[in-house]
């Protein structure tokens, strides 16, 4: 009888015990939320993303669009989420940018998320209208330096990565060019053809196609060396020019306070999912290239850059509207 009752008893702490013990994660469908409209690249890259994510970890991963406020929404849904791993957001430097300038965000970017992995990295292209005489950023420089303010550039908005970009570039050029802001890169893209505007920096899959159809010139890339985007343009860095090196970049955030295990469950298989030949072969079609890497590194990554464009609002009387 005793034997039995002990039996019993043992039974009953093992299922106890593992009635109280965490389900794997993860154990359901997680919700990646991108905060803007569908067919941008956060919305192409987090759905891109989802496909091989559910192959490692076994759930679905599903994307939903919060389009607005610059993504000011879905980064509050998120950092409002339960830190249990089940709602992501990919976000992109223009994350950074806007933690930078504007002072009445519902969120901290620095402590109300917790950085879980980069996706990849991609240059600005610096590109001049035909109708200006530029031939290299050399040109431009000399021209600017002697009629200052006087070429203009523009940019999807203020505070955008294109301001940021293009005013980084100026203070390490020693120039003064006037900012001609847009509701968005597709207009400013139009009037860089049309030759209202002297100077647009944007990213590779906004411009590539033009500076390939030479409907507009391509002077040199952003980053710190050549990317293999666009191999035949030289780079600010080795033009004489290495204070002005930036990246756009994309990557994926979790809500504070979410479990160092679940962190490092979601960095290992995106940084599988990334490192694929067929995702990396995406993100170069795309204009990028795939960026694996811890997420400390990551976390380091996202607090240089708020501090870094602080520093360029500052000088550049960058002010959101």
């Amino acid at each position: 009888m005793l034997c039995w009752l002990i039996a019993v008893l043992s039974l009953s702490a093992q299922g106890l015990a593992q009635a109280q013990q965490p389900k794997a994660y993860p154990s359901k469908p997680v919700t990646i939320l991108v905060g803007s409209a569908a067919g941008g690249s956060n919305d192409t890259f987090a759905r891109a993303l989802s496909k091989p994510l559910q192959e490692i970890l076994g759930q679905a991963f599903i994307v939903e669009n919060k389009p607005a406020a610059g993504g000011v929404l879905a980064n509050s849904i998120l950092a409002k989420s339960p830190p249990d791993g089940y709602t992501l957001a990919v976000v992109s430097s223009t994350f950074t940018t806007g933690a930078a300038i504007r002072n009445n965000l519902p969120y901290d970017a620095s402590e109300s998320f917790t950085p879980v992995a980069m996706l990849a990295k991609g240059p600005l292209l610096i590109t001049v209208s035909k109708q200006t005489p530029f031939n290299s950023i050399e040109e431009f420089v000399a021209y600017a330096r002697l009629h200052p303010g006087k070429l203009n550039y523009g940019s999807s908005g203020v505070g955008s990565i294109n301001q940021f970009a293009t005013e980084l570039f100026a203070e390490a050029a020693r120039i003064s060019l006037t900012h001609v802001p847009y509701k968005g890169m597709s207009p400013a893209v139009t009037d860089l053809i049309g030759g209202q505007i002297d100077l647009l920096i944007a990213s590779a899959p906004s411009l590539l196609s033009q500076v390939n159809s030479d409907k507009i010139r391509g002077l040199a890339v952003t980053t710190a060396a050549r990317s293999s985007v666009i191999a035949q343009l030289p780079s600010a860095s080795e033009l004489g020019y290495p204070q002005s090196a930036v990246d756009l970049w994309w990557g994926v955030l979790a809500p504070a306070g979410t479990a160092s295990m679940i962190v490092d469950k979601l960095n290992h298989a995106i940084n599988q999912a990334i490192s694929s030949q067929a995702m990396q072969d995406f993100f170069l079609k795309e204009g990028a290239n795939a960026a694996p890497g811890s997420a400390a590194l990551f976390k380091a990554h996202i607090q240089d850059e708020i501090k870094r464009w602080k520093q360029v609002a500052q000088k550049a009387n960058i002010q959101a509207d």
